[in-house]
């Protein structure tokens, strides 16, 4: 019992349900730096110090929720929590894992959406903002790696593969409304390929194998303009569809929160999606500042409650069947179409954000954020990933420590 291992879907070790929540509550205060951080602390924890699960079935499990829509790392968190104490753990683990960071985040977005913030607060948000571009880029190009390996060399796979990188960057460059529609695209194209090659395997149609609620999403009926109908809506698309990590729904969310429903200017979207990433917990979170913008605390409450519900569902009614679909060739196939497409939609976004830079002297913050995050990543191994990604939130804050000194200075700063 010591390494964890026990027959499928039933819990590894009886942990008690108070040391679910300390320990979870503890990542959950501490987990800056994005998943790399998170599959650490929860790896160091469960597998290392603890023995509470092997180390092969924590691989197993990070490699089967980078297969589910929705923030992976939480996911992770929620699925280890679920191995240990079954569904009330599950559930636990993953509100004491999601609950400081969402707590952190709304309580600084009273601070930056405030009326009239100070003059240090807003320069602080302008030098942060300028930043975001930077690490839109940044996060595009840490998951080109693994995903052009997804290739093998095949030169027909390549040719497929750039093809929905591209279709991704225009996207989210130009038309963030449609990108989980391009994303689900490519993926379909890719299946369709597979397919032809093993016809074999076409049994049981598409939509057996699609992932889950991504079809039934996007189906799912209009809401009105504006209200919590609409911020329902948008933590739905957040949650239930961001395949490659947050950043690739950041398109979809700015076009909805700033262009269609008006609850934000771009510039306090770019404010948002740097909270997102300094604050513990995934960027998925940023969720909750549009949602206080749309309609206060209550509003950031209910778009994080809608947007990380899925991840409880598809860990607790999947769990069992986790194995099953990673062995999946379609769901497979499905990932190499739109991993890239995700991928590019990521880097397109940071189009858009930078358009919503309205200084001159935020342009200097973005282009040394760019040399910060990018420069270093070509000299750095793979292994050191974690460092690169805890730079992001330095790189974060000094641009946040620049432009308050900027705005003291006498800079002009945007509202």
């Amino acid at each position: 019992m010591a390494d964890g291992v026990t027959a499928p879907g039933g819990p590894a070790v009886r942990v008690p349900l108070a040391t679910v929540a300390r320990e979870w509550g503890r990542i959950g205060i501490i987990g800056f730096g994005g998943p790399p951080a998170h599959i650490v602390l929860l790896r160091t924890l469960c597998v290392d110090n603890r023995n509470w699960l092997s180390a092969r079935e924590f691989e197993d499990g990070i490699a089967a929720t980078n297969l589910l829509p929705g923030p992976a790392s939480t996911q992770l968190a929620i699925f280890c929590a679920w191995r240990l104490r079954g569904p009330a753990g599950a559930v636990l683990g993953g509100v004491c894992f999601i609950a400081p960071g969402l707590a952190m985040i709304l309580a600084l977005s009273v601070l930056f959406l405030a009326g009239r913030p100070p003059l240090w607060v807003r320069g602080a948000a302008a030098g942060a903002g300028a930043a975001v571009p930077a690490v839109a880029i940044n996060a595009a190009v840490s998951l080109l790696p693994a995903s052009w390996r997804r290739t093998a060399g095949r030169r027909a796979a390549r040719a497929r593969w750039l093809a929905y990188l591209a279709a991704g960057t225009v996207a989210g460059a130009t038309a963030g409304q449609f990108v989980v529609a391009v994303l689900l695209g490519c993926g379909l194209v890719e299946v369709a390929v597979g397919m032809r090659a093993a016809p074999g395997q076409a049994a049981g149609g598409v939509a057996g194998w699609l992932p889950p609620l991504a079809g039934r999403t996007l189906a799912g009926p209009a809401v009105a303009a504006g209200g919590l109908g609409a911020l329902a809506w948008v933590a739905v698309k957040v949650g239930a569809l961001s395949y490659g990590g947050g950043f690739v729904i950041i398109p979809l969310m700015q076009h909805d929160a700033v262009v269609t429903y008006h609850w934000m200017t771009g510039a306090q979207f770019l404010n948002a999606v740097a909270l997102g990433q300094v604050t513990p917990g995934p960027v998925v979170q940023t969720v909750a500042v549009v949602g206080y913008a749309a309609a206060g605390i209550g509003g950031g409450l209910l778009a994080a409650l809608i947007a990380f519900l899925p991840s409880f569902v598809f860990v607790l009614a999947g769990g069992p069947h986790l194995a099953r679909l990673r062995s999946s060739a379609r769901v497979q196939s499905f990932l190499s179409g739109a991993g890239p497409a995700a991928i590019g939609a990521i880097a397109g976004a940071a189009i858009p954000l930078a358009r919503e830079l309205g200084q001159l002297w935020q342009a200097g913050i973005l282009l040394l954020a760019v040399c910060w995050l990018l420069a270093p990543s070509s000299l750095l191994a793979p292994s050191s990933l974690l460092a690169r990604r805890r730079g992001v939130v330095t790189a974060l804050l000094c641009s946040a420590g620049i432009g308050v000194i900027a705005a003291l200075a006498g800079a002009p700063v945007s509202h």
